[in-house]
């Protein structure tokens, strides 16, 4: 069989079968939309943001807990349960910062920037999967005011995940030995914080009207690839890494850390692009659409391709109008295979 016929008939059985079809809609948005970039804009305010914030906790927890260093140490190391690939690491060279008022101001400005940027950042990805004109966009003014609520929302929904984790990843450290029934209890709790912070953020981040059920799959997918992100982080410190920190100290630290925010800002754009594709049907795409012209355009093509250059819109009086002119017959009959599904 030749190429050309494999290829077919690949592309025919992806387009019926939404188990193969949908994933590959998602990988060619995400691909379209330059996801990896939108990811790694996320990544950097949110690496820049996270020093920041250490300092600022362990400079409050030195207010709040003064004299009582080893509740101090459980709470940090509760909050840094959250980071499992590096968390450790960092718990052996952050010490807390009692009453330093020069801490306290560096903290509440470096993570003000961090954060709003990380928000910032959230919002424009959410724009721009979702094909939001950027007309419709909001202000600088008022996307700063999306961007403090987002951040109080987080903060909220991050202490109660942060305690939900001390449960599962360090309850030996407060003298207690939680059975499998409970630990699973407390991961399933996490995960539906998560997923509820998540529609919460995808909702909040984006200008354009999306209802809850729209984004509720992904921030499910999101929740869920979050606390798997955590559990094989927490396996692979445990099993493979120890010792690490002795061999590759600050230059390790910083690569994991970057390598651990990168992945968990990929799964939350992987899974914004997913219900993204749903919610508009941008589905199924024709197989060779990304690499060659020479191919009859499925609807979902049609509508994911109409869809990208109405983010650059610039004023509401500027039209913009998409076209296709059809490709040369020797692409071949589009076809029943290129039909929507019911």
């Amino acid at each position: 069989m030749s190429g050309a016929r494999i290829t077919a008939a690949l592309d025919r059985y992806q387009r019926r079968h939404p188990w193969a079809g949908l994933p590959l809609a998602v990988i060619y948005k995400f691909i379209d939309d330059q996801g990896n970039v939108l990811a790694a804009l996320i990544t950097y305010y949110a690496f820049v943001s996270l020093f920041p914030l250490l300092l600022l906790l362990v400079t409050v927890l030195g207010y709040a807990l003064y004299g009582n260093e080893e509740l101090q140490r459980q709470v940090l190391n509760s909050a840094l349960s959250q980071f499992p690939v590096i968390g450790e690491q960092l718990q052996t060279n952050i010490d807390p910062l009692q009453g330093k008022v020069l801490g306290l101001v560096v903290g509440i400005l470096g993570s003000l920037y961090g954060g709003l940027g990380v928000a910032q950042a959230g919002q424009n990805a959410m724009n721009k999967v979702w094909a939001v004109p950027r007309n419709a966009r909001p202000n600088p003014i008022k996307a700063r005011g999306i961007s403090l609520l987002l951040l109080l929302l987080l903060g909220g929904g991050v202490l109660t995940t942060t305690v939900l984790s001390a449960l599962t990843t360090s309850a030996d450290e407060y003298g207690s030995d939680l059975g499998v029934g409970a630990r699973i209890l407390s991961t399933v709790l996490s995960v539906a914080v998560n997923a509820v912070l998540f529609v919460v953020a995808f909702r909040l981040m984006t200008a354009e009207h999306i209802r809850a059920d729209q984004v509720r799959g992904g921030a499910l997918a999101a929740a869920v690839g979050w606390q798997v992100l955590q559990q094989i982080g927490t396996y692979y410190v445990g099993h493979e890494l120890k010792g690490a920190s002795a061999t590759y100290g600050v230059f390790g630290l910083v690569l994991g850390l970057l390598a651990w925010i990168y992945l968990g800002a990929l799964v939350i754009v992987l899974c914004a692009e997913y219900s993204v594709v749903r919610a508009k049907r941008l589905w199924p795409r024709s197989l060779l659409a990304p690499f060659t012209d020479n191919v009859r355009l499925t609807e979902g093509d049609r509508r994911a391709y109409s869809s990208y250059p109405m983010t650059e819109k610039h004023k509401e009086f500027e039209t913009v109008e998409v076209d296709f002119d059809e490709p040369d017959a020797s692409a071949g009959p589009k076809g029943p295979d290129a039909q929507e599904p019911d």
